[in-house]
């Protein structure tokens, strides 16, 4: 009986592995899942592997884009959910970084700030790569820190956890114009 294909549970892992396939931040199979611009990107990235041929250098050069999205995508994720954490919200961290298409604003009147904080968050922190293109799905997170009055201690978490490291250049032209 332990090695009968009757198990109602047997798949459960191979679903997994074929949501993470899809996307990285939802169940694919859920009605509710958001089709943002990034999601969309990486869908049409993994169809486009689909119809080439495994051995091709097409193939090869794709397949490295779609890990690397994929891990930036959860290094940044990664990256939040850890902030939340640290803020208290052990519990609360994965539903509140959780975004589907009924998903709303809470309040209109946020919108602009959680626009502000969030394009703060990637000027003066690198939660988000350099190369990052903002995700509205950051901007519900916001709002919804903004809701819980948790946006300002947010970014100063943020601060202090991934500062915004100077560039090389910027720390030469300050030794230059410092006369070192």
């Amino acid at each position: 009986p332990l090695c009968s294909n009757n198990n109602p549970y047997a798949s459960f892992g191979a679903t997994l592995a074929r949501d993470e396939e899809q996307n990285l931040w939802s169940t694919p199979h859920d009605v509710t899942h958001t089709e943002a611009d990034d999601d969309r990107v990486l869908y049409n990235m993994i169809v486009g592997r689909s119809q080439l041929d495994k051995d091709s250098e097409e193939w090869q050069k794709l397949n490295y884009d779609i890990y690397t999205l994929r891990q930036t995508r959860k290094e940044v994720r990664s990256r939040w959910k850890h902030i939340l954490e640290d803020l208290g919200f052990q519990k609360e961290a994965d539903s509140l970084l959780s975004v589907t298409k009924l998903s709303i604003i809470s309040d209109s009147q946020n919108m602009g700030k959680a626009r502000d904080i969030l394009l703060k968050l990637s000027e003066e922190t690198n939660i988000f790569p350099t190369s990052w293109q903002l995700s509205e799905r950051y901007l519900f997170v916001v709002d919804r820190l903004i809701a819980l009055d948790a946006a300002d201690e947010f970014f100063k978490m943020a601060s202090v956890v991934y500062p915004k490291r100077a560039s090389v250049e910027r720390v030469d032209e300050k030794q230059v114009s410092a006369g070192m």
